[in-house]
């Protein structure tokens, strides 16, 4: 395709996606799901395991993909701006990150990201031996214990921008249960890829990988909460204009800063979002935070982020479950994920003092997968770490934990019941 071709195909593409998303949207809302969980479904409905499969002309027209990646495809282009959409997004959860909840709620957060980490990754690991030695869903060259790391680490993953979406859309910014949730599952999402990190290291025989990627994390964790954030402080004053609001110079700023951190935690090998996510709590919480979040939460909601959420169902191929035992084993699986994410995190919450109520609620939201997951486990499958038998069943997976969580969510907790806690 020339230049000129990409560009009209592009703009038709970002046309269909948005509207087919706004009317997903409208039939999701009747069953209680929110636009978020609409737009992952819109995109799995454009892909190859709906549009592909009844009409593949069709799809390939409006979606070309060049597998040889011999010439540009506008997939291709998608992708960035979907990416785009997901960091400028992650910056703003960031931004509405409340630290003070967390420090108030400090043994409640970190003992429901322990239990959403551990309790998953033993069943995960557990699954994993028993398929290695009496199933074929891994490839021969996968090895026992690279089996167990990677399964475990699919179970630990939470959809952490889709939970940010759902903390959203609920009103429950501000409040402990949303706060607690968000906290926990950005530690449990970034000790997953931390855990792939090692799984791929192994897999390559290549341990530097491993080491940039964890050790990087935390550096950057560390300077951009501690340096970056004091630096910004003095800086904000000198972009706030003399009617109290930010300057086009500071928004330049913000976004310069979200671009860097989503750069740099890509790079490293840990996902774009963290990065955003990081910079956005180390935003100065008055003139900055305000007006940025104004200035960027419209355009990154309603064009930039479906793309995201339709990009990645795009490239989901659900029909490769097509047998009996896979979905038995899609069975064990999705009972392992339930148990060891929504249970866990439920009794840790309750055992740290949050009401009953409350710790269902982070329970609840914690048990979704989403996108985070697919994404996971399609590096898996393209590495080779698994077979498309596994990757479906972990698509199966994803996908039913996360349309799990608005309805069991409004059951057992209700939207607009909670407020957003007093800032200190």
């Amino acid at each position: 395709m020339n230049n000129v071709h990409l560009a009209v195909q592009f703009f038709l593409q970002i046309a269909v996606i948005l509207l087919f998303c706004r009317v997903v949207g409208m039939i999701a809302a009747r069953f209680g799901q929110p636009q978020v969980v609409a737009e992952m479904i819109a995109g799995v409905l454009l892909g190859p395991s709906l549009l592909g499969l009844i009409w593949p002309e069709a799809q390939q027209w409006l979606f070309p993909w060049d597998k040889s990646q011999t010439t540009r495809d506008t997939q291709s282009y998608l992708f960035p701006a979907s990416q785009l959409g997901l960091a400028l997004y992650m910056f703003i959860v960031g931004m509405e990150f409340r630290v003070d909840i967390v420090q108030k709620r400090f043994k409640s957060s970190l003992a429901v990201s322990a239990a959403g980490m551990v309790a998953p990754f033993v069943l995960g690991a557990g699954l994993a031996w028993i398929f290695f030695h009496y199933t074929e869903l891994f490839p021969k060259k996968t090895s026992l214990m690279e089996a167990m790391l990677f399964l475990g680490a699919s179970m630990c993953i939470t959809a952490f921008p889709m939970l940010a979406r759902i903390i959203h859309f609920k009103g429950l910014a501000g409040t402990t249960m949303g706060t607690v949730a968000i906290g926990a599952g950005a530690i449990d999402d970034a000790t997953a890829w931390a855990l792939l990190a090692v799984v791929l290291a192994s897999f390559d025989d290549n341990w530097s990988h491993a080491l940039v990627n964890i050790g990087g994390g935390l550096a950057y964790v560390l300077v951009t909460l501690t340096l970056i954030k004091a630096l910004l402080k003095r800086v904000e004053p000198l972009v706030t204009e003399a009617d109290g609001k930010l300057s086009d110079g500071g928004l330049v700023i913000g976004l310069a800063m979200m671009a860097l951190g989503a750069w740099f935690t890509d790079l490293i090998g840990l996902h774009a979002v963290f990065g955003a996510f990081v910079m956005g709590c180390a935003m100065p919480r008055e003139v900055m935070t305000r007006d940025l979040i104004a200035r960027i939460q419209p355009l990154a909601v309603a064009l930039l982020l479906p793309l995201f959420f339709t990009y990645s169902g795009l490239n989901t191929k659900i029909g490769l479950l097509n047998t009996g035992f896979l979905w038995l084993m899609c069975g064990a699986v999705l009972i392992a994920a339930i148990l060891g994410k929504g249970v866990a995190c439920w009794l840790a919450a309750r055992a740290t003092g949050i009401s009953n109520r409350e710790a269902m609620g982070i329970g609840t939201l914690m048990n979704a997968r989403g996108l985070m997951e697919l994404i996971i486990i399609n590096i898996g499958l393209q590495r080779g770490v698994i077979t498309e038998g596994l990757f479906a069943t972990l698509v199966i997976m994803a996908v039913v934990t996360t349309l799990m969580a608005s309805p069991i969510f409004e059951r057992l907790v209700g939207t607009g019941t909670y407020k957003p806690e007093p800032e200190n």
